[in-house]
């Protein structure tokens, strides 16, 4: 029964993998849902993010955050919506920052929003921050995870480390390639 367990336990991939696995996943649906408020407001297709391939990292990294160490206030509302307000608030700002001060563009700007900071963050995108976290640590993150995990136990353990590892490098070299792009225009 032992070797069984501990057979099965080698199968699965481990914390730091299932996180990059993750990342990847909400980075890509982050893409997706960029792209598709970009087709509602414009009216037509329009490449969204400072990489190459359909990813926008922040949406990866706020999932993680969310995961890693908000998901503690799934049953505690208000708490959530408040610090994921302020956090992810902070981190867009600071997203932006990073990005204008290495590469002297704008990837949003919300100077004409009402009550924003530097055009970096507004009070409207703050309190949606804080809907969405309610939304994602209560229902999207754990019916998402099941149907991972659902996936995952179909796949080969050889196959899943091979694609996460394909999908590290692709991501790696679109990172390098996007900043060589924006660092010369």
């Amino acid at each position: 029964m032992t070797e069984k367990v501990h057979k099965k336990e080698l199968t699965k991939l481990n914390k730091f993998q299932t996180y990059t696995l993750y990342f990847f996943l909400f980075a890509f649906l982050g893409w997706c849902m960029e792209t598709i408020y970009a087709i509602i407001v414009l009216g037509h297709f329009t490449k969204r993010g400072f990489l190459y391939g359909p990813l926008c990292p922040i949406y990866g990294y706020g999932a993680l955050i969310l995961i890693a160490f908000l998901g503690k206030y799934r049953n505690q509302a208000f708490k959530l919506f408040i610090y994921s307000a302020v956090i992810f608030s902070v981190f867009e700002y600071m997203a932006s920052y990073v990005l204008e001060v290495l590469f002297h563009s704008y990837w949003w700007d919300y100077t004409n929003d009402f009550f924003n900071l530097n055009g970096r963050i507004s009070i409207f995108y703050s309190l949606a921050w804080g809907i969405i976290a309610i939304i994602f640590v209560g229902h999207l993150y754990p019916f998402l995870k099941k149907k991972v995990n659902l996936v995952l136990s179909k796949i080969p353990y050889q196959i899943k480390i091979f694609l996460l590892y394909s999908i590290c490098i692709i991501f790696i070299v679109d990172t390098i390639l996007s900043c060589i792009r924006y660092l010369n225009v």
